[in-house]
């Protein structure tokens, strides 16, 4: 009898499957992990196909430990899908791979445990969840379930919908963050294309190392209010009576503070403006132990900046930087700083998956570009300085 793919799976693979113990929650079947480019054409778009893995096996929910690619058994054989998943493995961080025609697995150790990178295995041999889940912990260098690592790495993302999961790449982010810390890394960086939900991801990674009680207190640290005052009613709500907002008036009861263990702040209100207004000042030194900087490029990296003093006083804490662009110049460089990114999300990488829209460049000139500008006689600068009586071009602005 001839069969498709889908039959295929549907008969052979995923009964195989059920028997060595997985149950219908740990398989995600056809489990797409893109959105599919957004292609435009004029004034029209449309989306291009997902991505999908044939079956995903997650051990716990956001845990996936292996994946299989199927293809009908008419003319393919074993590991006719094999590079395919390799490389929807190496995009999902996914240890184990199989694939399959239905009349056998390939397996593929991406881990370098087995002896043979590659193994064909019957139907009745696939491995259970117990046999994946424990190489899995080998992986991680996990040696005991009461390490660290292990700690975290059982400790449940926070949801308030059963329905709802991170996209593949924050879910990556987020574990190699968590594991970084449980590690003892003191220095870390994300570099995460903007749009694609950088303070979600840090509201995870603080409620895993939280809930886990790896971190007791985290400071999440940013230059703008209303990046702090959104992560407060949206990403980070979830804290609840746990988490606060430093502000001035924080200044005059700095005891209030001894009862939260989340905490959200500007750098203008830690750091203020006179030698007696540095509120950090005020705090232990291991007050923290966990900081996340939003925006982690901007003004906190120069080693003669204000902002900076605060990241120097607390050097007990680890450092989490976020960035959609890092930031390399002379005087100030994130990965001098945090060291190469922990994981990368780019911009062109998330318009390809379909989670950000593709963009045209514009080029817009003002009027004084076009014209230039000549100032009136007697204007002063900044300073107090008289302006040079010239015509300032688009050339001299720039500069």
């Amino acid at each position: 009898m001839v069969m498709n793919e889908q039959e295929t799976r549907n008969r052979h693979i995923r009964p195989s499957i059920a028997r060595a113990g997985w149950s219908d929650h740990q398989i995600r079947e056809e489990y797409p992990y893109t959105l599919g480019r957004i292609h435009v054409s004029g004034k029209v778009s449309k989306r291009g196909d997902r991505k999908k893995v044939d079956f995903l096996l997650e051990y716990k929910p956001n845990q996936p430990v292996a994946l299989i690619e199927a293809k009908s058994i008419v003319g393919n054989d074993l590991g006719t899908g094999m590079q395919q998943a390799l490389g929807y493995a190496e995009a999902l961080d996914v240890p184990f791979v199989f694939s399959s025609n239905g009349e056998g697995f390939l397996f593929h150790d991406r881990t370098g445990q087995s002896a043979q990178t590659e193994t064909p295995i019957s139907l009745d041999q696939f491995p259970t969840p117990e046999e994946l889940h424990r190489r899995f912990l080998v992986w991680k260098g996990i040696a005991e379930e009461s390490s660290p690592v292990a700690s975290v790495i059982n400790t449940p993302y926070y949801t308030d919908d059963p329905r709802k999961s991170p996209r593949y790449f924050q879910r990556i982010a987020v574990d190699r963050a968590v594991e970084a810390y449980a590690k003892g890394e003191k220095r870390m960086l994300l570099v995460m294309a903007t749009g694609t939900g950088k303070t979600y991801t840090a509201g995870q990674i603080m409620w895993r190392l939280w809930k886990s009680k790896q971190a007791k207190r985290v400071l999440f640290l940013a230059d703008r209010n209303i990046l702090v005052d959104q992560a407060r009613v949206n990403d980070l709500k979830h804290f609840g009576n746990a988490l606060t907002k430093i502000t001035r008036q924080s200044f005059n009861d700095v005891g209030s503070l001894m009862s939260y263990e989340i905490f959200l702040s500007l750098y203008q209100a830690m750091s203020g403006t006179n030698e007696d207004e540095k509120f950090y000042k005020k705090l232990p030194r291991d007050f923290f132990d966990l900081i996340i900087i939003d925006e982690c490029h901007r003004g906190s990296l120069e080693e003669d900046s204000q902002w900076h003093e605060i990241l120097a006083y607390f050097t007990d804490a680890a450092h989490l930087g976020l960035t959609a662009t890092p930031k390399e110049t002379k005087s100030a460089s994130v990965t001098h700083y945090f060291g190469d990114p922990i994981y990368t999300y780019s911009l062109k990488q998330g318009i390809s998956d379909g989670f950000l829209a593709p963009y045209k460049v514009l080029r817009v000139l003002l009027d004084n570009d076009i014209t230039g500008w000549r100032p009136a006689p007697g204007t002063l600068d900044d300073e107090g300085k008289d302006v040079p009586d010239q015509l300032f071009e688009l050339k001299d602005v720039n500069q």
